[in-house]
């Protein structure tokens, strides 16, 4: 089963008072191109999370954003208590010595004065902490690998109709494939008898006739193209990581169509090789975005 290289997953865990969010979102690229946003606290890990983001999806261009929601009361900057004593009584007995006022506001001017609202304190990424962002990350990626099989399996399912179109066209090939042989011959022949005076060896004319009746021959491109077309659907069965193989698949069933085409000195097979031509095209686009 195919999967695309189009995905999003999102997951979000709750830790003490702290929410953690993980978002990952991916869309077709040659390698795995990785963008990451990650909050401060989480930062020392960054290799450890590009190498589980890696694991789990290969290939792709990749956004990858970890960031903390924290609960506004819990989070807001504490006032130093005991600072707020210290200046309290310092200012009380500066003024009982020189005689200058006490202040009317206590409140609104001790609050100004340095580090009383300062926070202090530095966050260090615990263990329990850690675990918990990896189950989030761990969750992303797996909601992101089921949005891929989806549209993997929409692929697919795409990918054998195409696929089925094209062999259907192939096999409509064969009538006028035989019926030119003899179109040929009376073409030639009646060329020959619009020349006046013109004698011909009748042997050597078979002989003429059937080299370039074999130059003309499709039925390898035939063979070929239907082992191509199984290959095809084979690898779509195969595990994950086949979207390269199957772009070198489709670019073999080209040549063989291609080569098809040149040979085709007969309209009606000409439009049944554009036909091909315009299946195999929408299998090219779409192959590109396959993991």
């Amino acid at each position: 089963m195919i999967q695309s290289m189009t995905g999003y997953g999102k997951a979000v865990v709750t830790f003490k008072e702290k929410k953690i969010n993980v978002e990952i979102k991916s869309l077709n690229s040659k390698q795995l191109d990785l963008n990451t946003r990650i909050a401060p606290l989480y930062r020392e890990k960054e290799m450890e999370m590009r190498q589980m983001v890696a694991a789990a999806l290969l290939r792709g261009k990749v956004d990858f954003s970890i960031w903390i929601e924290k609960d506004t009361v819990v989070d807001a900057t504490p006032i130093n208590a005991a600072l707020v004593e210290n200046y309290y009584q310092q200012i009380k007995k500066i003024s009982s010595v020189t005689g200058i006022p006490e202040p009317t506001d206590w409140y609104g001017m001790i609050l100004r004065l340095p580090d009383v609202m300062t926070k202090t304190d530095v966050e260090v990424l615990d263990e329990e902490e850690w675990k918990a962002a990896r189950q989030g990350i761990e969750e992303a990626l797996t909601r992101l690998v089921e949005f891929r099989k989806q549209e993997g399996a929409a692929l697919q399912k795409k990918f054998e109709e195409k696929v089925d179109n094209i062999a259907h066209l192939l096999s409509s090939i064969e009538p006028y494939e035989k019926s030119r042989v003899e179109k040929i011959r009376a073409k030639i022949v009646e060329g020959l008898k619009n020349i006046p005076e013109v004698e011909y060896d009748k042997n050597r004319l078979e002989q003429e006739l059937i080299y370039y009746i074999e130059k003309l021959d499709i039925s390898e491109e035939k063979q070929r193209l239907t082992n191509h077309l199984k290959y095809f659907r084979d690898t779509m069965n195969e595990q994950e990581g086949q979207g390269k193989k199957l772009g070198f698949i489709a670019q073999e069933m080209g040549r063989e169509i291609n080569t098809t085409g040149s040979k085709s000195n007969q309209a009606e097979m000409q439009n049944i090789v554009v036909m091909m031509k315009d299946e195999l095209e929408q299998i090219k686009e779409q192959v590109l975005n396959v993991l």
